[in-house]
């Protein structure tokens, strides 16, 4: 047998993901499941009057732990069939209840239940972390809800606005990942009890007729596995729309995430902000000096990784042919969980660089400082028109004052003294003494202070405590 360590380890296992979302969709939480669908539907079969023991089921209870895996592999490599090998191995150490496993099932009745199982928890614990990533996008705009900074439309400088202002517009991608994660927890639908091709026939036939039973063992299976929705029609599969609606809500999460990166390893480069950087942390193996923005690099990769991987379920759904084809198995086997895991690591990388977000407010003035005279021009031109001045005539002053300025900015490293070129000018002495006042910075954002505050207030705060206050259950870790 191979050493670990000469065969291929996903990245998202050894580096990124979280130990609570691997256990989710570990083997171990996976074929556990389905034994524990096993149990409940021989329960519900046994309480609905089918001749199942209680001595049956609890001997499937006593062993729903120790999966055999190496007696697995050996039967499915006879088998061909990773169910047929479970139920037979399941079957072993239960042998009074051998008979009835599995009765009248088919096998996307372990399968197909197990996965809207795995993805309702794995949901559960990315809103837990997107909660996390809200709060500390909240703490840091409040903090930085007054603090000018250059805003830009086509990448380059328009207005002013505030650095928390440019934190709000991320959060509130996020409420809305958040808000589309809740709508599809809510109206997530269990498969439950359907038969080989969605028509219940062989419940029916061991109910001897009796639909009101098929459709009260459907109900209380799905009761059992903790889902009050349960799907009315399916084939074989229920509908593989439901993977590409879920898949989308972590698309969702990595768009907003990337967008963060993007705004914030410009922002890092310009020096306005900077990402964590450890006192000990290498950022270049050739470049000493090198403080590269690692992390959100990573959510960006991570980000594309979950943008092309969200398609897979799109393209099973519709390429599925009447009650299923297996066409579906493979692909979901990997994309459905290494879209989970890299959705988890990110959220754990984005809560962690947020927390650590240093924002360099001197940079930020000096930057401002040489685009705010061009911005605030058109104002002057204004108030030098109320003030009795000729519109046209102080057009043509500012513009030539303007060429200027620029042509010595790019020609000698001059800094942008738009103002005091305006306020030596004749044309506008009548607004000189107001001007120092006028071209202060925080005149001119708006009401983006109180933006970020009735934002976090009235719809991301509501948002939060309808969550409630249980914490993932380990600690956001950046591992490598």
């Amino acid at each position: 047998m191979l050493d670990a360590l000469d065969t291929y380890q996903t990245p998202l296992a050894d580096r990124y993901a979280s130990e609570e979302m691997l256990k989710i969709f570990s083997p171990n939480t996976r074929y556990r499941t389905w034994r524990k669908l096993w149990i409940a539907l021989a329960e519900a079969q046994a309480e609905l009057g089918l001749a199942i023991t209680p001595g049956q089921i609890d001997e499937m209870r006593r062993n729903l732990d120790g999966i055999d895996y190496v007696r697995v592999a050996q039967v499915e490599r006879e088998l061909r069939h990773d169910v047929m090998a479970h139920i037979t191995v399941f079957g072993e150490l239960c042998p009074s209840a051998k008979p009835i496993i599995h009765l009248g099932a088919t096998s996307c009745y372990v399968t197909d239940n197990t996965d809207l199982i795995l993805m309702r928890r794995g949901l559960e614990l990315l809103r837990q972390k997107l909660k996390q990533l809200l709060e500390a996008l909240r703490d840091f705009a409040l903090k930085w809800r007054s603090q000018p900074a250059l805003a830009y439309t086509h990448l380059q400088p328009a207005q002013l606005t505030t650095v928390g202002k440019r934190a709000a517009m991320w959060a509130q991608d996020f409420l809305l990942d958040l808000e589309d994660l809740n709508e599809r927890l809510s109206k997530l639908r269990f498969r439950g009890v359907k038969g080989t091709t969605g028509t219940q026939a062989s419940f029916l036939r061991l109910f001897g007729g009796d639909s009101a039973r098929v459709e009260e063992l459907d109900r209380r299976v799905s009761e059992k596995m903790g889902f009050r929705n349960v799907f009315r029609i399916t084939g074989q599969t229920y509908t593989r729309k439901v993977d590409d609606q879920i898949l989308h809500v972590l698309s969702g999460m990595a768009q907003s995430a990337h967008k963060f990166t993007n705004d914030a390893r410009i922002l890092q480069s310009f020096g306005e902000m900077e990402e964590p950087f450890e006192s000990n942390q290498v950022g270049s193996s050739a470049m000493p000096y090198k403080r590269n923005p690692m992390r959100l690099e990573r959510i960006s990769s991570l980000s594309k990784f979950i943008l092309c991987e969200a398609l897979n379920p799109g393209w099973i759904h519709a390429t599925q042919w009447f009650e299923r084809t297996l066409d579906d198995s493979a692909n979901r086997r990997l994309s459905i969980p290494q879209t989970f895991l890299a959705a988890d690591a990110i959220l754990i990388l984005a809560v962690n660089v947020v927390r650590g977000l240093k924002v360099y407010p001197e940079v930020i003035r000096r930057r401002i400082s040489q685009e705010f005279p061009f911005m605030i021009s058109e104002d002057l031109l204004m108030m030098a028109v109320a003030a009795g001045g000729d519109r046209q005539v102080l057009h043509e002053c500012i513009r030539l004052h303007a060429m200027k300025v620029v042509e010595a900015r790019r020609s000698e490293g001059a800094r942008n003294d738009l103002l005091e070129r305006l306020a030596a000018d004749p044309l506008f002495g009548k607004v000189r003494q107001h001007m120092d006042e006028f071209a202060d910075p925080t005149r001119h954002v708006g009401r983006a202070p109180e933006q970020v505050e009735i934002f976090f207030r009235e719809e991301v705060a509501p948002a939060l405590k309808a969550l409630g206050t249980r914490e993932p259950e380990g600690e956001l870790e950046v591992r490598v």
